[in-house]
């Protein structure tokens, strides 16, 4: 019974509470009204609801939410609606609702003006900190258009600014007035762009070497989108007096913090709320303080050429996503090993090797052709000995000789031949092995790139981390939460990370030159790497699941492997090298062993004429001035020295020392195989669990920021969980390139490129796995 009679009790006190709560109705005033403006409009009104709601019950109406299209007449005619009819707390914004309301003698109702023009634009009395009218509240933005065009000549030290507003907006307010002024602060100048459509903006953009969009509000994500590729395929930095959002879009920079909008609500909500709770809006503070927050786009800044100062990134934030955008070429994994192949400057050099020896079988074989020589000689002697010499040296005579020697058979030269033609064979499969080798030089630089690259964004938003938690540490220190060191030690925590995000960004350059290096590009050359995903683009053949499966399964993991095995010594091209090392050595071993007892048979012949003599000692013309001979020479080596017998001995040893090589070279193929497996099955791992952990620590993080917000966790507690959380996103990205790696280094060991493949030679290579799988039954 007591129980029934203190719900009745609580009851009452509720229905009371709640009939007590008095309703009002909120009009709003628009400029004008973009699909972009609802959202944002729903998010005010919410906010309104959720900070009002215990003290009244607030309600917007479609009928209440008046636009005028920047029309003056149409503005007034708003105004006086909602002065008229039920509406009871009035919300204006823009400069046309500006002027209609700050010409008011008297507010009849409740008006609270927002959003209309930033500092440089109101002119206070010294020391104004309300607008000390009845009835009557503004909100004024600490933003300035002088901190912006500061910000943009920091950036990019222009000389001609184009300013952009929204043409309405300039016939009604003095922007003139105000940009001479402070362009002439800057020793710059500028050219005012009155604008009414994007094609007003996209239009007027010569003359100018930077450009700053001073009014901007109602250009939808696509416009903004058109005017930033514009600007940027005129090279044009650019600056924004609105939002995040729109440097995201492709604009180079803005001052304003992504939390600006939400802080803006805030304070409306908390002036709607002092009033329902009985201030005079002429009491409440004009001055919204914002804290200005350079955000940079990092890809327009390299579109347009503006090198980001490592001085300003502990200060900056930075949207996009560190693609090379100027690059003059993107390479996926297969245009990197197609290329590698083609250009790579240390295959070339071995292939060199192979055309080497080639000319060395050329040089054997050449002991099988004829060897001819002719020879002319011309001679003088002594007069008083040719005198004596009965003719037979005249004083002066010319004779020639023509001379063929031919090789019939030699066992060194046939010897020599095999095994020159052993040793170009092994030099081919030594070139192979060095294919092979870039490649996966290649494929290494091609993932450490991709790895870098997304080291690089991490190391980037771990900044942004850093930077929110140093404005959580000093807002607790002036709340009196914790202590000054808490924000020393973020402020420490914040250089590390700059520098961090420095070493980061030299990094990936140094993986794109090593990148070049291989592939034979000029080593400044502006290259990308596409990203590397599981099963989509050309990674799409790798049957992630189906491989995982083949590894998490005991019972086909070994014959799995043991197959992995028979293929890498099946395929070794230094297997096959020093195979035909050996066979060099047999055939040398033979020729110092029976085949010394083999003869060399050889024909010699000689052609000889006297062509002419004259002078003391010379005869009348012979009846026979020319002659020829032929000769077959035949010889056999009985002992040389003992060199045979040692050069036998020494080749054996060759042969010993070659078969050690490769029993050693298929113990090492059997271990890399193996231990290529185990790395893979690591990294499948890797990506299955590093996706829970980098989810968990991003929770962890966010709850730690909050928990310390609270003062209920320190400063160790949440640095370590930022920590934790940078490991896990570190994890997560380099898991799939680090998986694709070991497949490739497995794909090395085995010698089989899957992507250099067709798909019908890699089916035929499932096919012999299949097969060898049956053979094992």
């Amino acid at each position: 019974m007591k129980q029934h009679l203190l719900f009745i009790a609580l009851l009452f006190t509720f229905l009371g509470f709640s009939q007590g709560k008095k309703d009002y109705e909120i009009g709003i005033l628009l400029d004008n009204q973009t699909p972009e403006l609802a959202p944002l409009l729903r998010e005010l009104q919410n906010e309104i609801k959720s900070v009002v709601g215990a003290d009244a019950n607030i309600n917007f109406s479609d009928k209440n939410i008046l636009t005028n299209y920047y029309d003056l007449q149409k503005a007034e005619a708003n105004y006086n609606t909602l002065i008229n009819n039920e509406t009871d707390i009035i919300l204006a914004f823009g400069p046309i609702n500006n002027t209609v309301i700050t010409r008011q003698q008297e507010h009849k109702k409740p008006t609270i003006l927002f959003g209309t023009v930033n500092s440089d634009l109101i002119r206070l009395k010294e020391g104004q900190q309300s607008s000390g009218i009845h009835n009557f509240a503004y909100l004024i933005a600490s933003q300035s258009f002088n901190e912006d065009l500061k910000t943009l000549q920091q950036l990019s030290n222009f000389k001609k600014v184009g300013i952009a507003i929204e043409k309405d907006i300039a016939d009604v307010l003095p922007f003139r007035e105000i940009f001479d002024q402070e362009l002439a602060a800057l020793d710059a100048s500028y050219t005012l762009i009155p604008y009414e459509n994007i094609s007003d903006l996209t239009g007027q953009l010569e003359g100018i070497d930077a450009f700053y969009l001073a009014g901007g509000f109602f250009l939808n994500e696509d416009e903004i989108k058109q005017l930033a590729q514009a600007l940027i395929v005129k090279k044009i930095p650019s600056f924004t007096s609105t939002d995040i959002d729109d440097v995201e879009a492709g604009l180079l920079a803005t001052n304003q913090a992504e939390e600006n909008i939400s802080q803006f609500f805030r304070r409306i909500a908390l002036s709607v709320e002092a009033y329902v709770n009985g201030t005079d809006l002429a009491e409440l503070p004009i001055y919204l303080d914002y804290e200005d927050k350079l955000t940079v786009n990092y890809n327009t800044a390299e579109r347009v050429g503006i090198p980001i100062k490592y001085s300003l990134i502990a200060t900056t934030n930075f949207v996009g996503d560190f693609e090379n955008v100027l690059s003059e070429k993107k390479y996926n994994l297969l245009e990197v090993m197609n290329d590698a192949v083609g250009r790579n400057l240390n295959l070339q050099a071995s292939k060199k090797d192979v055309e080497l020896r080639t000319q060395d079988v050329k040089t054997a074989k050449s002991n099988y052709l004829p060897n001819i020589t002719a020879a002319a000689t011309g001679t003088y002697v002594d007069p008083d000995l040719a005198e004596i010499s009965g003719g037979q040296n005249p004083e002066y005579s010319t004779a020639g000789n023509i001379t063929l020697q031919q090789t019939i058979f030699s066992e060194s030269a046939n010897a020599n031949i095999n095994i020159q033609k052993n040793l170009e064979k092994a030099q081919q499969e030594s070139f192979n092995a060095d294919q092979l080798n870039t490649l996966l030089d290649a494929s290494n630089a091609y993932f450490n790139a991709l790895i870098l690259k997304a080291n690089l964004q991490i190391q980037s938003q771990n900044l942004d981390v850093t930077k929110k938690n140093l404005e959580i540490a000093t807002q607790n220190y002036e709340a009196g939460q914790s202590g000054k060191s808490d924000v020393l030690r973020f402020r420490s925590e914040l250089a590390s990370n700059t520098q961090s995000l420095v070493e980061a960004a030299n990094q990936l350059e140094q993986a794109y030159y090593a990148l070049n290096q291989v592939l034979n590009n000029p080593i400044d050359f502006e290259i990308d790497v596409d990203e590397a995903e599981l099963e989509k683009g050309i990674f799409e053949g790798y049957d992630y699941e189906r491989f995982r499966d083949f590894l998490d399964d005991p019972t086909l993991r070994r014959p799995f492997v043991s197959f992995l095995v028979e293929e890498a010594l099946r395929n070794a091209p230094e297997l096959k090298s020093l195979d035909y090392n050996i066979k060099a050595t047999e055939r040398n071993i033979k020729l110092n062993g029976s085949g010394r007892f083999l003869p060399t048979l050889a024909l010699q012949g000689q052609y000889n004429r006297s062509f002419n003599q004259w002078g003391a000692g010379s005869t009348p013309e012979p009846v026979l001035n020319s002659n020829y001979n032929i000769g077959l020479n035949l010889s056999i080596p009985i002992f040389r020295q003992n060199q045979q017998n040692i050069n036998r001995q020494t080749a054996i040893i060759q042969k010993d020392q070659l078969e050690i090589n490769t029993d050693n070279t298929k113990l090492n193929i059997e271990r890399n195989v193996n231990d290529a497996v185990l790395s893979i099955i690591n990294q499948i791992a890797n990506i299955e669990l590093s996706q829970v952990s980098e989810q968990t620590a991003k929770e962890a993080l966010e709850l730690t920021q909050a928990s310390y917000a609270n003062g209920a966790v320190n400063l160790v507690q949440l640095i370590d969980a930022q920590t934790n959380y940078l490991q896990a996103q570190l994890a997560k990205a380099n898991a799939v390139y680090n998986y694709f790696l070991s497949s490739i280094q497995l794909e090395r060991i085995i010698g089989y490129y899957f992507l250099l493949h067709t798909e019908a030679e890699n089916q035929q290579f499932i096919q012999r796995f299949n097969q060898y799988m049956i053979g094992r039954q």
